[in-house]
């Protein structure tokens, strides 16, 4: 379990994360929502360690993970933006992904998925977004790591890209992995989450299952129980 407890986060006079208290269990994939600027990447990047928070708790199966590293081998994580060298080809970018994570052994199971042999051999610089976007996710989920966390995977995919995507994350979920997305794309979240953080200027505004914010809301899809949890902050 992910358990995080009182955790705050301010970059100057700005306050970004304010008191978040979450757990997230193993074998649940939980979506983290919020507009832009209600701190989802900060929350992320404190989970990842590449944020250290100003106090608060976080800690993996009971242990606590502020100031240490060696748990991130346990993490597999697509950015929103990636930025590697253009200059790599799409082959040579796996190849180096294998070099620094080990446990890799899906890989080509993932390219015949993606469809993306043709373009093994192309630089990155030369691909579409949308290539680009599947050359990203099978770096994520070619290792196998208990946690992955998925900040807007969506973004760039094809109609058709995105039901691999979907069915490739629940075959995720059934190996018992624990799953964190983010997304702008409430019917995609509601296809696969089962639990959501809603966050509002820095703190959880709803924590619950999506059922449990449609009875909250009397909304009957996600798409407008979020619009009405908008309506209520500004109440």
């Amino acid at each position: 379990m992910l358990s995080i407890s009182n955790l705050n986060k301010s970059f100057g006079k700005l306050k970004v994360l304010q008191g978040i208290n979450i757990n997230i269990f193993e074998g649940d994939i939980c979506a983290i929502l919020g507009p832009n600027g209600s701190g989802k990447t900060t929350l992320i990047k404190t989970i990842l360690g590449l944020v250290i928070p100003d106090f608060g708790s976080i800690k993996l199966n009971d242990k606590e993970i502020i100031n240490t590293w060696s748990y991130r081998s346990d993490i597999s994580y697509l950015p929103q933006i990636t930025n590697f060298p253009s200059n790599l080809t799409v082959v040579e970018i796996i190849d180096l992904i294998k070099t620094i994570r080990p446990n890799t052994k899906m890989d080509k199971e993932l390219i015949d998925l993606f469809n993306i042999k043709k373009s093994m051999n192309k630089k990155l610089v030369d691909l579409s977004g949308g290539t680009k976007q599947k050359v990203n996710i099978i770096l994520t989920f070619m290792s196998d790591s208990p946690i992955i966390i998925l900040d807007e995977p969506t973004a760039g995919l094809d109609p058709i890209s995105l039901i691999k995507l979907k069915t490739l994350i629940i075959k995720e979920k059934e190996k018992g992995k624990t799953i964190i997305v983010t997304s702008h794309i409430m019917s995609f979240i509601e296809e696969i989450s089962n639990d959501i953080f809603f966050l509002l200027d820095g703190s959880i505004f709803f924590n619950g299952t999506i059922t449990d914010l449609k009875e909250r809301t009397n909304e009957n899809s996600l798409e407008s129980a979020i619009a009405n949890l908008l309506k209520q902050s500004h109440v």
